[in-house]
Order: structure tokens, then C-alpha cells, then sequence
């Protein structure tokens, strides 16, 4: 008979979950086998025999973030009209630092760096390729520095919108707050397309 799986998937999210709150409450030095362990109601053995390491641990929160935003981008639309297509990637944007704000600034704020000491740039991040193919869709032929600089501005604009309500310096209520920033994303948006 086999012997039954002590640690599974869901120990692993919520030791995640709950690093990725300690990163973005106190940063990632705040971040202890122990605690993490003692705040998910299990040992500090269960974290080494899923981790391995308070390191990987780490490199872990950053990469599930990653994985987390990938799906939410994924889940947009991209077989309709091409600017539709870019502004329900915008929406899925936010519908992922609202579900996730803590793994949202660990990504963004804190800046969790790989193990490996992979220092690729943002522009070259699958997750940036999804919205700089979106843009080059609307922008249909334009030159790539062109597409480029369109897809950089766009994502300022929905990142910077994002972190103000996060940070709930966006008055109004949900709805007043998703009406906001779907006003802002469409009028910065045709100015920064239009070039």
C-alpha cells in the first residue's frame, strides 16, 4: 500500500499565499521558515520538504506570481476585434492585483529575484509579450520601436492606475473605481495608439 502524501498542493498554495504576505508587508528578509510554517498551522519540516530551502521558498512566491498573472492574462480575449481584445486584457490585468495584491507586490514592488540570477528585463517577460502582441494586433504593420513604445506606455498606464487603488488613492467604490479606470485606460490608451 502506498504511503499517504503528507504535503500536498494545498500546504503548498497556502504557504505561498502567506509568504507572499510577508514579502509585502516587511519584505523579503522578513521571511522565516519558521513563521511561515507556524502562520500556515503546520511544521517548519512540511516548508523544507515541499522547498527545500527558505531561498527557494522565496524564488517560489515570485514565480507562482507570475504563474497566477499568466493565467489571468491568458483567460482574456484575443480571437475577437483587436482592440477589444487589448482593453479585456487590461481588465484582466486588474482583475489579477485585485485577486492577488500580495503576490502583485511581490512581483512589482519588491522586485523577488530568481535563484539563478536571471535578470531578464520586463519587455522580455512572456507575460509583457502577451500585451506587446495585443498592441502590435491593433496597431496592424507598425514598426516594432513603434509597438514597443505603445505596449511600454500602455502597460505604465494600467500598472500605475492599479497600484493607486491598491494603495486606495482611487475615491469612489468598486464600481466607481472600475468605471475610473476603464475612462482612463480608454482615453490614455487611443492617445498613446494614435501616437
Amino acid at each position: 500500500m502506498a504511503r499517504p502524501r503528507l504535503h500536498d498542493d494545498a500546504l503548498r498554495t497556502r504557504l505561498l499565499d502567506i509568504a507572499s504576505q510577508v514579502i509585502s508587508a516587511d519584505g523579503e528578509g522578513a521571511v522565516t521558515v519558521r513563521k511561515v510554517a507556524a502562520d500556515a498551522g503546520t511544521s517548519a519540516s512540511a516548508v523544507y520538504a515541499l522547498f527545500g530551502s527558505r531561498e527557494a521558498l522565496v524564488e517560489a512566491v515570485g514565480a507562482e506570481g507570475f504563474r497566477r498573472f499568466a493565467d489571468h492574462l491568458a483567460a482574456a480575449g484575443r480571437d475577437g476585434d483587436a482592440l477589444d481584445d487589448l482593453r479585456d486584457l487590461g481588465r484582466a490585468y486588474r482583475r489579477f492585483a485585485l485577486a492577488d495584491p500580495h503576490f502583485y507586490r511581490v512581483m512589482f514592488y519588491r522586485g523577488v529575484a530568481p535563484a539563478d540570477g536571471d535578470r531578464t528585463t520586463a519587455v522580455e517577460q512572456p507575460t509583457f509579450r502577451v500585451l506587446h502582441d495585443a498592441v502590435a494586433r491593433v496597431l496592424g504593420g507598425a514598426p516594432p520601436e513603434r509597438v514597443l513604445s505603445a505596449a511600454v506606455g500602455l502597460w505604465g498606464l494600467v500598472h500605475g492606475l492599479v497600484s493607486l487603488e491598491l494603495a486606495g488613492l482611487l475615491p469612489g467604490d468598486e464600481a466607481t473605481r472600475e468605471a475610473t479606470y476603464a475612462q482612463a485606460g480608454r482615453t490614455v490608451a487611443e492617445a498613446l495608439l494614435a501616437g
